[in-house]
């Protein structure tokens, strides 16, 4: 096997009452000395492009639709006339990024994508947004989670969850189903694993998210999902 799995971490900025706050995000590139395929192309594509070198871009993956993790979509794919791919249920959602453009391929559920000797497939994980989906690449033992599963447990946006049932359901049946030494490689901070996550389930499952003890005193911004005010807004 030649594939094998970068990352680019990027950073910018979100605004929360008046006060910038750094966010990070991780960009992951898989591929091998040829072609690759880039996941989540956020904000910064130079550094993304310089990462990725002379290699061609094949597609540009996004997890989900939100701002700041198709900013530089465009810009990467456009320089190898690659495909951008997004889940057909975060299409507008894109729209609001990219008002004049829309994706080249409506993602579904078990799609394919292939790149240098290994495959990715589309596992629909819907939650933080409809649309959001993870990314299964057997050969490879990793699944890239998007906002849907991280480090610290479910991904969250402006500190909420906006369908906490279907997340669940989506990490329980999608996720935690995949062999437990599979990477996790989301889309904010560190990797895991499912089998280091997965004993958490139960506890969420049983409210523990959002609990008050929970939620009382929530815990410093590392990835932008605190922002006051953030909603989905997908009406036309």
């Amino acid at each position: 096997m030649t594939a094998r799995i970068e990352r680019v971490v990027t950073s910018g900025v979100v605004e929360i009452e008046d006060v910038e706050h750094k966010v990070e995000n991780n960009t992951w590139i898989v591929g091998d000395d040829d072609e690759v395929i880039v996941i989540d192309a956020a904000r910064d594509a130079e550094k993304i492009l310089e990462k990725v070198g002379d290699r061609e871009v094949l597609a540009v993956i996004c997890t989900h639709g939100l701002p700041d993790h198709v900013g530089a979509a465009i810009e990467v794919a456009a320089r190898d006339e690659a495909v951008i791919a997004v889940h057909v249920k975060d299409k507008r959602l894109w729209r609001q990024t990219w008002e004049d453009t829309w994706p080249d391929i409506e993602m579904e559920d078990e799609g394919l994508f292939a790149v240098a000797d290994v495959e990715l497939e589309v596992l629909a994980t819907p939650g933080v947004t409809p649309g959001g989906v993870s990314l299964y690449c057997e050969e490879l033992d990793a699944v890239f989670t998007g906002k849907t599963l991280q480090l610290d447990g479910p991904g969250k946006l402006a500190g909420e969850y906006p369908a906490l049932s279907d997340q669940l359901t989506s990490i329980g049946e999608r996720l935690f189903t995949l062999p437990h030494a599979t990477r996790v490689l989301p889309t904010h901070g560190e990797e895991s694993s499912i089998g280091d996550l997965e004993p958490q389930f139960d506890k969420w499952l049983s409210g523990s998210l959002t609990s008050e003890e929970s939620i009382a005193e929530p815990p410093p911004l590392v990835d932008g999902t605190r922002v006051s005010g953030v909603r989905l807004d997908l009406d036309e």
